[in-house]
Parts: structure tokens; sequence; C-alpha cells
């Protein structure tokens, strides 16, 4: 099942059954989805039978007796297409030194057949009595019609091509499908887990439970998610991030099945099952996207409908018009017909736009990218507009300090009081100060600690009652100074949060918090630049924090003060301009303008459920430079979809000119149709060795 035709066949058998009420077609794949009523699979696997495409069930438990019988082993299907070859040679040599209707040459001419068609026939039989022409339909016609003329050697060599260049493409094909598998190849099938008397023991990673302890050593790879207990190491995450150098891990830490764990022996809880780790949602993604239609891959089927009725009403006419109105020779115009019969099937055109789509979700989710359908891959070539959310985009979303300005005394001493203060609190300005003194060996003991609401903390350290606080505190303690306030609003402006320690109704230090600029966000915005994509800040923070990022990164267009529905109203805005936006953020107040958006895309999304089910594109690690990836990645695409397209089209419309015109032999239509489908489906596998 590679081809529209046998989809219309499949459609025609099984949608006048009551029993079915849905089909979905992955032609890739080979997979068909069918939604029927409860124990009717009996019913659908026989009709499945009845027009020659059996099927096997994804989960045969439920009906064992229905399994299709053992396929022909790899050696013996060789044995026949070895003989088959040998046999058509002979017929040949025979046809080359008495006569193209010499017994001998007929006889290994039927031997050859029979040897390596006699399947091509049967599925050929069974697709015209159900109405329908594929290539085994319009092969076996070719081929008899071929006999019927006197061309023995000739129908029994094209047979053996057929079969060859047909097993050459089914290895092509294959190797498509197992791209995607290789995804989750890289899990191992076993995990080492710690026993309830305490023992560990190796069992395998499909029976792991939730909350169980994993081990997992130097150099092993990871069986399950989970959340570090003990130890310390670096992990190679690219399997599911994309990130080229390992990431450091210590306790409390997120870990992902099929990670490297580098260095150290860690313990885990297992935080997932392993058909429900982040690699295998995300290898689940990839085949239900690649399994929906592509706008292009829409456009081919939809022609191709049109396409092989066309050429068969053009061959039968070759056929009949030239003997019957101007006395032609009939065998001439026979065979020519015959030869654009076996041009006529699109299985070139049609398969070329899956492996593509297919290659180019892979590569994308290689390299932590994961794209939830076909629509969205294409869909990117068109982006004129990048609009991206600041806090958690552009910016790591977590405050940090950026200055310790004394005003009197030490800096280090009174950073000591300020992180003695704030590692009582949990406000983010105060976590953010308590980080960034880690490194103290001691600071002052805290008395009488408070939270002054909406203002500060307070505490009091050797005697003395500090407090830290923003300018509403300090104007209540009148500790306020031109000076002072001058210094203030000069770190404001460039984006910086700022706390004031105040000791003795005297200020001591100003401490300034921001949230940090990626590092790779200006290198993000100029890549996204220099593919003619219009970067857009869209932000709820204040103007002059959202300048001061901007203009770090390089964006010239920023809107500040934005709640979720004015975000939405700009993605709108550029819309009805006739320009296609991608929005870009990591939080609900996006989720909006994630949903408006032509593609909306989620950051960091490694690990989180909803953002890989929900986001049309989802980024598995925080890294901005994949937005530009993407857009590469989905030109790419696009590019190698067009050249499919003409290749495909071009080669038939050589050879449907060389057949009309006498100048195209049987075998050459067999190499034009398989050859065809052999160069799109390589040409589309490039995208998995590209480099973007």
């Amino acid at each position: 099942m590679d081809c529209p035709t046998e989809e219309a066949l499949i459609r025609k058998r099984l949608g006048v059954l009551p029993s079915v009420t849905g089909l979905s077609f992955n032609l890739l794949e080979h997979r068909l989805t069918v939604e029927h009523r409860r124990g009717q699979l009996d019913e659908v696997l026989a009709a499945l039978s009845h027009i020659g495409l059996a099927g096997q069930p994804e989960r045969p438990s439920e009906l064992a007796s229905s399994r299709p019988g053992k396929p022909t082993s790899w050696l013996v299907r060789n044995w026949r297409l070895a003989a088959g070859g040998a046999a058509a040679i002979v017929a040949e040599l025979f046809a080359f030194s008495l006569a193209d209707t010499s017994p001998a040459a007929m006889g290994f001419s039927l031997l050859a057949i029979a040897l390596t068609g006699l399947e091509t026939y049967k599925k050929g039989w069974i697709a015209l009595r159900n109405g329908s022409l594929n290539i085994n339909a319009l092969m076996s016609i070719a081929v008899t019609g071929a006999m019927l003329i006197g061309q023995w050697p000739e129908a029994a060599m094209v047979m053996f091509l057929f079969a060859v260049a047909e097993a050459i493409e089914a290895r092509a094909l294959q190797r498509a499908r197992k791209a995607v598998e290789s995804l989750m190849a890289v899990t191992p099938e076993t995990a080492t887990v710690r026993t309830e008397d305490g023992d560990w023991q190796t069992v395998a990673a499909s029976s792991v439970r939730l909350g169980a302890t994993v081990r997992v050593r130097p150099g092993e790879r990871l069986a399950i998610d989970g959340r570090i207990l003990a130890g310390a190491t670096t992990v190679n995450q690219a399997p599911i991030t994309g990130e080229s150098a390992p990431v450091a891990k210590v306790a409390g830490d997120q870990v992902f099945a099929g990670s490297i764990n580098e260095d150290g022996e860690l313990e885990y809880e297992a935080t997932a099952t392993a058909d429900g780790s982040t690699l295998a949602r995300i290898v689940r993604a990839v085949q239900e996207a690649q399994a929906s239609r592509a706008p292009t891959q829409r456009f081919v089927d939809k022609f191709s409908a049109y396409y092989t009725p066309a050429v068969v009403a053009v061959a039968a006419a070759l056929a009949l018009v030239p003997p019957l109105l101007l006395g032609a020779d009939w065998s001439t115009w026979t065979y020519r017909a015959l030869v654009l019969l076996v041009v006529a099937c699109p299985c070139a055109l049609v398969i070329s736009t899956p492996v593509t789509v297919v290659s180019g979700l892979t590569a994308a989710a290689r390299r932590g990218i994961l794209i939830k359908g076909g629509l969205y891959l294409e869909g990117g070539d068109k982006l004129e507009v990048l609009a991206l959310d600041k806090t958690g985009t552009l910016t790591h979303g977590k405050p940090a300090v950026t200055d310790v300005l004394s005003l009197t005394g030490t800096e280090a001493g009174q950073l000591r009081r300020a992180v003695a203060l704030s590692s009582r609190s949990d406000h983010p300005v105060s976590r953010a100060i308590t980080a960034y003194g880690s490194h103290l060996d001691t600071v002052p003991e805290v008395s009488g600690f408070a939270a002054l609401r909406g203002r500060g903390i307070e505490g009091v350290m050797d005697g003395v009652h500090y407090r830290l606080g923003n300018q509403r505190l300090l104007q209540e303690l009148g500790a306020s100074t031109p000076e002072l306030e001058q210094r203030l609003d000069a770190l404001e402006k460039q984006g910086k949060t700022c706390v004031v320690l105040v000791g003795n109704g005297r200020a001591m230090a100003i401490v300034a918090v921001a949230d940090t600029v990626r590092q790779e966000s200006a290198e993000a915005v100029e890549q996204l630049k220099q593919l003619g994509v219009e970067p857009v800040m869209l932000t709820g923070d204040n103007r002059h924090t959202a300048e001061a990022i901007a203009q770090q990164v390089g964006i010239t267009d920023v809107r500040s003060e934005l709640l979720p529905q004015d975000k939405l109203e700009v993605v709108s805005q550029y819309q009805s301009g006739g320009k296609a936006v991608g929005m870009v953020g990591d939080g609900i107040n996006d989720a909006p303008a994630l949903a408006k958006a032509d593609i909306g895309f989620a950051m960091g999304a490694a690990g989180t459920d909803t953002a890989i089910e929900t986001a049309d594109v989802a980024l598995m690690d925080d890294d901005p430079r994949k937005l530009a990836t993407f857009v590469k990645l989905s030109r790419a695409t696009k590019s190698v979809l067009r050249q499919n397209i003409a290749l495909a089209l071009g080669i038939k419309a050589v050879f449907l000119a060389l057949a009309v015109v006498g100048q195209a032999t049987l075998w050459m239509a067999v190499f034009a149709d398989v050859g065809a489908s052999l160069i799109v489906v390589f040409n589309g596998l490039r995208l998995l060795r590209k480099d973007v």
C-alpha cells in the first residue's frame, strides 16, 4: 500500500462496510488505521484479504487467527529473482540466435515470468477485478500484451526488471520508515532497578514502574525518564534536545530516556514508564505528524487521481486510432501503447512527498525540534515575521544579580548582609541574591525576620535593624536622596530591578537584579534577519526593561506592557496585512497568541507533556537559534519537494513523448517508472544528512 490507487481500492472496499466508521492512511509506513465497531476486526481483515492487501493487526493478540501467513524469507525471494533473471537472459539468447517466437525463447520467457511475476499478476488481477489501475495491473496488461504480439523475451525481461526495481524501491522506502524508528532505538531495553530488599536487579525497561529507583553507571544510556536522587554527572541528551554539548546534572535535575550518562554514577526516581518517556512521546508525535497530509501531498494525491486514468485513455487511443483510422500496423502501435501503460502509474510522484516530509520531520527531531505535521514543516518556508516573548525565550526567565554597589563600607560586607536577609525569603529577587552569594563562607545571623508586603524584608543583625526593599520602602524610611534616585533610575533604564539595603535609616548598598539574556539570543536574532524573517519582541514587561533587552539582542521592533489579548492583537494585525506570522513563547499568557499565529513555537518543551502535545513546533531545549534551524530546514524541505515533483513529472513527460513516437521500449519504461521512484526517494532522504 504505497500508491493512491491502492488507497482508493481500500476506501472503495472498506467504505461500504457498516462496521467501519473511519480510515486513515500512512502510505510510507504501509499503515492503515481503521475505526470500527467493537468485535468487527474479522470483517475488516477479511475485506482487506479479498482485495489482495492483507493486513496484520499491530496488536495481533486481539485476533491471532487473523494473522496473515508468514512472508517468504529473504533467501527464497532472492532465489526466485535470481533464477527468473537467468531464465530471462537465456530467453534473450535464444531469441537472438533463433527468433522471439521460437519454442525455446517462449519457454524460458514463461519460466522467467512465472518465477518473478506471479505475485504481480495476482495483485494486478485483484486490482482490475475491483476496478482499480495500480502499477501491478498496468504491468500485467503490458507483459501480457507483449506476449500476445510476439515480444516474449522482452516481456520476460520487463517482468524481471520490474521485480528487481520493486525490491530496490522497497528497500529504499524501508530506509525512510526506519528513520523515525531509529529515534527510539537509542533507548536500552533493560534498566537496573533497586528491589524491595535493597538489591539491584536488571529488568526489562518496559516493566519499570513509576517511582522506582533506577541506577545508571558511567557510559550507560538511560532507559527511563526520571529525577536524580543521588550523584552528579554530565549527560549527553542530544537525542532529546539536540544539544551539541553534554549538560551538567545534579540531584533534583530531570534526566531523559535515551540520554548517555558520561562520567558519574546516578540514582534516579522513574517519573515515567517506558512508553510514556519524553523520547517515546517525540517518536509518537513524529509518526502522527507524518500520517497527516502536507499541502503538497494533498495536491499530488488529487493530481494523481486524474493523471492515471488520463494516461490509460491516451494509451487506448494510441493502440486503436492509428490502425483503425490510418491503417497503421497493429503490432507497432499496440507495443507503443503498452509502453505508455507502464509509465502511467504515478507512484514516483505520490511517494516523493511523504518520503520528503518524513525525512524533514525526522531530521528536525534529531536536532531537538519537534514538528507536529507536514503543514507546519512546509509553512516555515513562508514565515515573514517571528514574534518572540521576552521572558524565557530571549532571556533565562529568572532574575540574576547584575550589580552590587556599596554606598558605605565594603561591598563584600554589604553583600553578606543582603544575602543573610534574602536567604529567609522565597521572593524571586531574594532567591537571585541568595544564589549570587552562595560562594560566601559565612553570613550574619538574622533575628526578628519579617516580610514587608509589597516593599521588601527586614531583620536584625549584630544589633542593627536592616531592611532590604524597593523605592517605595526607601521613601517610607526617608532614606532617599536625589543622588541615590539618580543612580537607581540609571540602573532601571538598563532594564534592571533595584533593591536597597538600609541600616539605621541610611542607604548602605544597591543590589540590581535582571532577567539575563540568553547567550545565544543575539546570534539567533541575527540568523533570523539573514533569513529575511523580521523578529519582533512581545512582552508584558515595562518599556525600559523591554528596550534594554531588545537592544542587547538586536531587535528594533519592541511591544511592551502587553496583556495576553494584546499579544493576540499584534499577531492578528500582522496577519491582516498578509504576512505569515510565527509566535514563540513558553508561558500560559502566550497561549492565545500561539494559537492565533500561523505557527506556534514552544520553548524548552523537553519533559513537558502539554507543550509537546499542543505546540505546532516544540523546541526541546532553550536554544533560540533553533528557530533559524527550523526555517532553514523548512525551506530545504520545500526545495526538495519541488525538485521531486519536477523530477517525477519530467521523467514521465519524456518517456510519454518517447512512447508516442516509438522511441521507448518496455524495459526502458520500467526504468522510467521505478527509476523515477528511486530517484525521488533518495533525493528526499538527503534531508536526513543535510546540514542546516
